[in-house]
């Protein structure tokens, strides 16, 4: 299926909130899967897989425990690659500063990048980030990638690490629409329903129709 940049947008953040992510978070969420699938990446498919993988796991199990230690990890030993991400970025000067940020056992890393971006244009440098068989650097509005599909949309990194400033060799350009599974799509449509609020008698009583009256 085709979708536009904008749906896949759309439907991203209420699929991620629907995921019990913050409001905050599933934005830039939706914005990542967005930014990946604008670049012939599978956002939509990776950012599916996360939300199933980590259903009903309390955030903070799959969040950094001390974004100052020299490597960064969570207790549930898998970390989630939009937390990271979005610290990653909250870091952006500490980055620079250290030159690198190593992070343990990310699920999905390719759904951290889009946070390099952002980091990027504050820094006013490129960040690259690495892990087995792949690099990519950013900054911020070009996208360098190094790496076959496989180790790119990898499901686990043991170790990415990231670095600023970093050298951008070749470029990827954005592309206006993208092709999404109809398996991913079907897997964010249901997270996006747990959005809505259950009907209720008021509900249906104020809704379209006669509700409950009989005017025969």
């Amino acid at each position: 299926m085709s979708h536009s940049l904008n749906e896949i947008e759309a439907m991203g953040k209420r699929a991620a909130r629907g995921a019990g992510l913050s409001w905050g978070l599933a934005e830039e969420a939706a914005k990542g899967t967005r930014w990946l699938s604008a670049f012939g990446f599978p956002g939509t498919e990776m950012l599916a897989e996360l939300l199933k993988l980590n259903d009903q796991v309390p955030p903070i199990d799959v969040s950094p425990v001390s974004l100052s230690a020299d490597i960064w990890h969570a207790p549930a030993r898998r970390m989630s690659p939009l937390i990271a991400g979005a610290s990653l970025s909250d870091c952006a000067v500490r980055l620079y500063e250290r030159g690198s940020i190593t992070m343990k056992n990310v699920s999905l890393p390719l759904l951290a990048v889009p946070f390099m971006g952002g980091a990027a244009l504050r820094l006013g440098v490129p960040v690259a980030a690495e892990w087995d068989g792949a690099r990519v650097a950013t900054d911020g509005k070009h996208l360098c990638v190094q790496g076959d599909a496989a180790a790119l949309e990898a499901k686990h990194a043991e170790r990415l690490v990231f670095s600023a400033p970093a050298e951008m060799t070749g470029q990827n350009e954005a592309v206006m629409r993208a092709e999404v599974s109809g398996g991913s799509w079907d897997t964010l449509n249901q997270f996006a329903h747990r959005t809505f609020a259950p009907a209720t008698e008021e509900s249906r009583l104020r809704g379209a129709g006669a509700g409950l009256s009989d005017n025969d």
